[in-house]
């Protein structure tokens, strides 16, 4: 009987926490955005604490951060809009110039289809090879009528955010002060709501140091790529920028971006050649700069951070590849501070 019960338990908490996941995809549209407000509130909360401490009410605090964070915002799509243009016009040269590769590659594959008839069948011909990659490309340029489809939903997500940033800021401390007393006992009430801002610091510092290193790297990526000839430099330290957030994921996909951006500006191997600056930079950011600033404090396991990230992008696309480190963060520094508390002092 107590087998029983014990199987009925678990597969109580197996159905909440498919249910939990089932949950989050379905209000992706109004969770997404309200879950990123929260993290960039947690990273603004220096900045808030600063405008308070010179005297300030809190609504002036949270003002600011707001102000800054869709002037960011603005700026970044400011500049982005010259590069995502010119990679929309050079894209059919982009193809033209990839369809060798495309087709040595093809043949790499039709050299193993006679193992299997189903992968002889899924490998066409060159003429329909072209075809199909022609039509499949046509068919990813969004239009003029889908932006106009999907502007109510931004609009809707872009309100959410704002308005969750502003609310969060501007009563973060009733929160943790309002988590502390239904998380704890009366007695541990304060070191709750301590250990929830001493979380909320790490976060922020973590955030801080981050961006120092990817405002560092995208400056030398800039100054590099501008020696190689690389249309657009600046540009694309800015996407190394903002994609270095995304911890694994943002330097392969900003790889393989510098790899098309390279076909599209030169011809031969020296079209490869602003990929490979890019990963030799990244490879010593990642490898020695990024591990000596951060500190033994914010190490987390590599493949936590990496599940952590495929879960937060398979949940929520890249909302959720930026806010699951923050998040991991966060969950980590409160349970390793909870696990403090109950321990001796001596061992603790």
């Amino acid at each position: 009987m107590e087998r029983v019960d014990r199987l009925w338990r678990y597969s109580l908490i197996f159905l909440g926490v498919f249910a939990l996941f089932a949950a989050l995809r379905i209000a992706e549209g109004i969770l997404a955005p309200l879950v990123l407000a929260l993290v960039a509130g947690v990273v603004l909360s220096p900045l808030s604490d600063l405008v308070e401490r010179w005297g300030m009410r809190p609504v002036v605090g949270a003002l600011t951060c707001l102000f800054v964070t869709l002037l960011l915002v603005g700026i970044i799509a400011a500049a982005l809009q010259p590069m995502v243009a010119r990679l929309v016009e050079a894209a059919p040269k982009i193809w033209s110039d990839m369809q060798d590769a495309v087709e040595i590659f093809r043949r790499l594959l039709s050299g193993f289809s006679q193992l299997t008839n189903g992968l002889g069948q899924s490998l066409s011909s060159p003429a329909e090879a072209q075809t199909g990659a022609g039509d499949g490309l046509d068919m990813a340029m969004p239009s003029i009528s889908d932006a106009l489809l999907y502007a109510p939903s931004v609009a809707a997500q872009m309100l959410i955010f704002v308005g969750a940033l502003f609310f969060f800021l501007l009563t973060r401390v009733e929160i943790y002060d309002w988590a502390a007393r239904r998380l704890s006992a009366p007695s541990q009430r304060a070191q709750t709501a301590n250990r929830l801002r001493g979380a909320e610091r790490l976060v922020a510092r973590y955030f801080l140091t981050i961006t120092i290193i990817n405002m560092a790297e995208a400056l030398i990526v800039t100054v590099v790529l501008q020696l190689l000839g690389m249309p657009g430099a600046p540009l694309w330290g800015l996407v190394v920028f903002l994609l270095n957030y995304l911890l694994y994921i943002g330097p392969a996909i900003l790889t393989v971006a510098l790899i098309f951006g390279g076909v599209a500006a030169f011809d031969g191997g020296y079209s490869l050649l602003p990929a490979a600056a890019y990963l030799v930079v990244n490879a010593i950011e990642g490898q020695f700069v990024t591990p000596a600033l951060i500190g033994k404090h914010t190490e987390v396991n590599p493949l936590l951070v990496f599940l952590a990230l495929v879960f937060g992008m398979w949940l929520w696309g890249p909302v959720g590849g930026i806010v699951a480190i923050p998040i991991l963060l966060w969950v980590l520094q409160l349970h390793n501070g909870q696990r403090a508390a109950r321990l001796p002092p001596s061992e603790a």
